[in-house]
């Protein structure tokens, strides 16, 4: 019985579900960096002009 087959032994293997979270957490972490950036220079215009 197989539950999704080889989708189902990828996520069952430590190593690739390990992979797999720092990708995410790398992608998410750029994600708020860049965020972040914009923001603060949206800010020094908006402070700029004033």
């Amino acid at each position: 019985m197989e539950p999704l087959g080889l989708l189902g032994d990828a996520f069952g293997d430590p190593v690739f579900v390990g992979l797999l979270v720092a990708i995410l957490a790398f992608v998410f972490f750029i994600y708020l960096f860049i965020r972040r950036t914009l923001t603060g220079f949206q800010e020094g215009m908006r402070k700029g002009q004033r």
